[in-house]
């Protein structure tokens, strides 16, 4: 009778088999097609990553930083209510609406910042407070009607009342 070490043993053993014969049948030609390609990848990339240098203002980047460590802080905070024994069932759905309602948010800034960017091309900050919605745009030239355009987009992905509010920043 066979026991279960035997059984494995056999069953890798055939396996490992298996797969290198299939390794010895297959074609040279395959073989160097896939390393002469995926070389060739790698230079394109390193090409164009090469050739692409962005830079981002400093103030976009504070905002960003800013805002992010908020945001970790609040959600440790309702984490810690969530994982606390003594909370209430009620205390640990409104901590859990929270994070929904924070993680939803952040998605909406990064959607409306990505909109800005291919529309306008430009790079922005957008916090979202409620109905407020804050826009921080790195730009030397401070244009009006760049501003009206903008805010008319955001709008767009609303259907209540949004108070926008947009600022140029370099």
């Amino acid at each position: 009778m066979i026991n279960k070490k035997s059984l494995w043993f056999l069953t890798l053993f055939s396996l490992i088999l298996v797969l290198s014969v299939y390794y010895v049948t297959m074609p040279n030609e395959l073989l160097l097609t896939n390393n002469n390609s995926k070389i060739e990848k790698e230079e394109v990339l390193e090409e164009a990553n090469a050739s692409v240098e962005v830079s981002e203002s400093s103030v976009l980047v504070a905002l960003r930083v800013e805002a992010d460590e908020e945001m970790l802080k609040e959600l440790d905070d309702l984490k810690n209510i969530l994982m606390d024994t003594e909370s209430s069932v009620e205390e640990k759905n409104n901590a859990f609406e929270k994070m929904k309602d924070i993680n939803v948010t952040r998605g909406e800034e990064e959607t409306l910042e990505k909109k800005i960017l291919d529309n306008f091309k430009l790079k922005a900050f957008v916090k979202i407070n409620g109905d407020q919605i804050r826009v921080v745009v790195a730009s030397e030239k401070h244009d009006t009607s760049l501003a009206n355009q903008i805010m008319r987009s955001i709008q767009e992905n609303y259907t209540n009342k949004m108070y926008i509010s947009v600022k140029f920043q370099k």
